[in-house]
Order: structure tokens, then sequence, then C-alpha cells
């Protein structure tokens, strides 16, 4: 017995129950009574009854809950879990009795076939599957109802420009190329200290200290001594060396001009600010003797900044130097400076699995400091436009990436393809689907499903031939 056999039998069934009510005049359902008028009238007999309260108890004959109430009738268009095949087809009639019956399979989309005609749990008929009505190939094929029910679109593989940003957090350093330290090279003793505090901004050429150093006084005493003589060139040669000696003891340029000047050895020397920024560190105290080495004052320029970025592994090979990135300082909400990137550090994180990048910031109004958090963008991808699909097209298993083809008429081909760079929702296709192909953008894990399911079933109908 055949689904519309089984249906027929059930309308059947449903009417005598409701004339033999209406003669005895008692217990009459009009629930049941309008549901089944109304399915009459739509022409669609119920194929199996469920639960009114949508729980998963179905019966093939009209049935009552314990309180009373009638079970739902499903027709085959309500029932999203089958397709619909036309009765005449499986009764052999119509177009489908001059195919022939490849098997019967379950009913509820299970993968179970059968090589004769055949009833499931429920009661309901196993759907007959003919000649033709499976490709060969690979392709799934779906009904249009089944493809309007299940949402499934498509889209045509297009050739684009993808671009996508790179999002990252970072920190604030000093540039090392800009940073001084002021140390002496030779015993000294510091005279007094200029009102200069650590935080302070100093200018280049701004007076810092004035120090007293034995070496620097005998240097200075013999350099004027050789610049003072009248004799030969020899001399003046020597002078030449004198002269050295106090750059070697890093005297200031301004106090051996000086020295030139006056011809006086002077008994101490006004130390000045290398270059413009702001003091990190003074040592200098007043009084203080300094041995060779002593760092007195540490000055960094913040006009130029670096910001330090931990990008992600997998990213890196997305970067090139030369790249401009955009830094947000979370102290300055609204505020974007731009930077060059100057390096990629030739190492990984191996605890956060990250590569280091250095943004090149120029920082005029000094408001980015050292150590500050900043929050960085990078803009990776080509102004060349690549075959791309919607990012949802694609099935990753993540050993294996594939995409359905709508080859028209409800087939649908599973076919594997390369990818390449993602962003904007979209992903470049290398290589298995040309330009124009659409694809299944929508509902792909339900057309997965069909797909494992027509597998399972070939499979079982294979199975089962002698």
């Amino acid at each position: 017995m055949n689904r519309a056999v089984l249906a027929c039998a059930g309308v059947a069934l449903i009417a005598a129950a409701g004339a033999g009510l209406v003669a005895t005049g008692a217990g009459r359902s009009p629930a049941r009574a309008d549901v089944t008028s109304a399915a009459a009238e739509a022409n669609q007999p119920p194929i199996y009854y469920q639960d009114p309260d949508g729980k998963p108890d179905y019966s093939p004959v009209p049935k009552k809950t314990p309180d009373g109430r009638d079970y739902r009738p499903v027709s085959a268009d309500d029932d999203v879990r089958v397709d619909k095949t036309p009765a005449a087809s499986v009764a052999g009639g119509g177009n489908g009795g001059n195919r022939k019956i490849k098997y019967y399979r379950n009913p509820m989309g299970l993968p179970d076939t059968s090589p004769v005609p055949k009833k499931d749990s429920m009661g309901m008929d196993y759907i007959a599957v003919f000649d033709g009505d499976e490709p060969d190939d690979d392709t799934v094929k779906l009904s249009p109802g089944k493809i309007q029910r299940t949402g499934v679109k498509s889209e045509p593989a297009v050739r684009r420009a993808i671009r996508s940003v790179i999002r990252a957090p970072g920190t604030i350093q000093l540039d090392e190329r800009r940073v001084s330290v002021i140390a002496m090279r030779s015993e000294s003793f510091v005279l007094n200290v200029a009102n200069v505090t650590t935080g302070s901004h100093v200018a280049k050429g701004q007076r810092l200290m004035e120090i007293y150093s034995p070496a620097i006084s005998s240097a200075a005493a013999e350099y004027i001594a050789t610049i003072s003589s009248k004799t030969t060139a020899g001399d003046g040669l020597y002078g030449r060396g004198s002269r050295q000696r106090l750059i070697n003891l890093d005297m200031p340029d301004a106090a051996i001009a000086a020295i030139e000047k006056t011809r006086n050895v002077p008994t101490s020397v006004e130390w000045d600010s290398p270059r413009d920024g702001i003091v990190l560190e003074r040592g200098a105290i007043e009084g203080m003797r300094v041995q060779p080495g002593g760092v007195l004052f540490r000055i960094a320029d913040h006009t130029v900044v670096w910001a330090l970025i931990d990008i992600a592994e997998r990213d890196l090979g997305a970067i090139r130097l030369g790249q401009s990135a955009t830094v947000r300082a979370r102290s300055f909400p609204g505020r974007e400076f731009t930077g060059r990137i100057e390096v990629v550090y030739p190492e990984i994180n191996k605890e956060t699995r990250t590569a280091r990048l250095r943004v090149v910031l120029p920082n005029p109004e000094e408001l980015l400091l050292h150590d500050m958090y900043v929050d960085a963008e990078i803009t990776i991808g080509s102004s060349a436009a690549v075959l791309t699909v919607p990012e949802s097209a694609v099935m990753d298993t993540g050993s294996r990436q594939a995409v359905f083809v709508d080859k028209g008429q409800g087939r649908l081909e599973p076919r594997d393809v390369k990818l390449g760079q993602r962003g904007d929702g979209y992903v470049e296709i290398r290589e298995g689907v040309a330009e124009g192909e659409p694809v299944v953008v929508s509902a792909n894990f339900l057309v997965d499903a069909e797909s494992n399911l027509k597998a399972a079933l070939k499979g079982f109908s294979e199975g089962s031939k002698p």
C-alpha cells in the first residue's frame, strides 16, 4: 500500500467516523470536523497525525490525547521532512508509469531503503525512487518545494577587490634614535644644576649644569699653550692633537670655541642639552662627584615615537613594510594617528603566538607618551579584482573547503575549491569555480545534509542488490 492509498483510507475513516457521530448525535468533535473539512477543501488529505502540542508522537490514523484533544493532521505540503512525490508516480500511473522503480526509501528521510514496497513503524508507505530521480553524478537534486522551504539561495561568483582590516593592540615606545644620554668621560664635580627636573621639556642648547673637571682643565691649558705658540708647523699639528683631546673628553663645542677666543683656561664648563626633548632621568646633584661613565641626564625627543603592535601569527603573511597603519590611543577617543610599518621583528612570541611590528608615528603635539596603550588597524588586501564568493557559501571542514554550484532545475553540485584572502564578507576563490557560476550562499548545511543522505541511500541501495 502506498502513501496515496493510506491517505485516502485515512480520509474515508475520518468521514465515516464523522457520519457515525452525526447519526448518533453524541460525542462529535468540532475540532476534528473542522480540520478534516479544511483538509478536504484544500484537496490535501493528511498523511499522518501528530500530537497537538508538537511532541514527537505520531499516528497513521486519527487519535486523541489522554485529555480528549484530537491529534493534528499533517498534509504532504506541511511535512518539511519529505519530498512531495506525485501519487500517480508512486502508484505507477502518469509519467511515473513509464519508469522503473529502483528502490523505496524511508518517508521520514532516514537512511533506510527497501527493494519492495514497505511501511515504517508509523504505518507510512516508503517512497518510490525511480530511474532518473537521482543522477548518477555527485549532484544533489532538490525539489522546488524543498528549495523554497529551506531558503536555498544562490549568487554568481564575481570579481571584486577584497580589503580587510587587521586589528591588534600595542604600546607606545620611544624612538631609540632620539634618546640622548649625558655622561662624564672623566672624573668631574657638579658645581650647580639648572632648574630642570624629570619630565621637564628642554630645548637644544639649553644650559643643564656647570661642572669642573681636572682632566678637561689640563687639556684646555695644553691647547691654549699650543695655539698661542708662534713656532713651526709641527707645533700646529700638535695643537690639533690637543684640541682632539678636548673633543674626546666630550667638552661642548661652545666651550672649545670660547677657549680659542679668550685664550683662558676655564675653571668650569657649562653643559648644554644636545637635543629638544623631555628629561627622562636627572642624576645630577649639585656638589656631587661623578666618576667616568656616570649618567647625569637622559633626554628623549617625543615628536616621533614608535607603536609596537602585536598581531596574530596567521596575519603575518599579509604584512608588508611601508604599509599604512592607523593608531588610536585609549586616552584620546576619536583621535587617529597615522604612521607606517618600518620593521617586522624576526621572532614569534611562543606564548601568545603573535608577531611584533614597529610603526613609526609622528607625534608633533607630544600626546602619545611612553608605554601608553593603543589600538592599531592595518588595512590589507589589493586593489586588483579577484574572483570571490560570499563567505557563507564555503563549507569548511578544516582540511577541505567546498561550495555547492547551482546547476539549475534543483541540481546542486558540490565542488572543492582553493581559497585565498578574505575580507568584507567575501573570500577569494583561486581554483574550483569559474566566473559567473552561481553558488549556494544560504542553507548550505541543509544541502550538505541532503548530500550525505543521498550518499547513504545510494550505498544502501547498492548493497541490497543481489
